[in-house]
């Protein structure tokens, strides 16, 4: 499953989102901080901002966009300074990612900078997964792709393990036998790192951010 990108005007700038409907409900892990954790969600989306974007108040924001585009019931909000019209798409053994790759302020973890973490250069990932995951295997899928994104800056040639503000999500169906185990050497989880890394190594290399 892929975005559908529509667009709007917000404060007389033309910005562009990708928006996911789902057909059904979905278990979702989400790292977002609207509509993040674990849980059924009904839609997801990735909206593209200003560069010096600094609203405090998200949830509402992306309430309004969720109202604006038809979206009902729980969803997951993404925010991100990146040219979303740019993404990156791979899919390999039912595994589907969508990758905004922003990195206009790349950092290291566990670094000492001060940069805030709200700044929105950022890399989102939206993945989706044809089979049913356990609720810790959601949580070490995304353990799994934040090492595939790691793994593709270092390739890259980007001195950072991210930006201060990235985000993951992760859908799966609510039914079917559970999934325990999606770390980088289990069935799934490799399959989940294989097509994030190839979509930020795509994206990163790009440098179109």
């Amino acid at each position: 499953m892929f975005g559908e990108l529509a667009s709007r005007q917000e404060d007389k700038v033309h910005l562009d989102l990708l928006i996911y409907r789902f057909d059904k409900a979905m278990l979702g892990v989400s790292s977002a901080a609207v509509g993040g954790g674990i849980g059924e969600r009904n839609w997801a989306l990735n909206a593209q901002v200003p560069s010096d974007y600094g609203r405090k108040d998200i949830e509402d924001h992306i309430g309004v966009l969720a109202t604006q585009f038809s979206l009902s019931g729980s969803g997951v909000g993404m925010l991100t300074a990146a040219k979303v019209r740019r993404r990156e798409r791979v899919s390999a053994h039912g595994v589907d990612v969508e990758a905004t790759v922003g990195l206009s302020h790349p950092t290291w973890a566990a670094g000492e900078e001060s940069e805030p973490a709200t700044r929105p250069g950022t890399i989102n990932l939206v993945v989706f997964i044809p089979v049913r995951f356990s609720d810790g295997a959601l949580v070490n899928a995304v353990v799994t792709a934040t090492e595939a994104k790691s793994q593709a800056l270092f390739e890259a040639g980007i001195a950072a393990t991210g930006t201060a503000s990235d985000a993951v999500s992760l859908f799966c169906p609510l039914d079917g036998d559970e999934e325990r185990f999606a770390g980088p050497r289990s069935l799934w989880g490799s399959r989940i790192a294989r097509v994030i890394y190839q979509a930020v190594l795509a994206g990163a290399r790009a440098g179109t951010w």
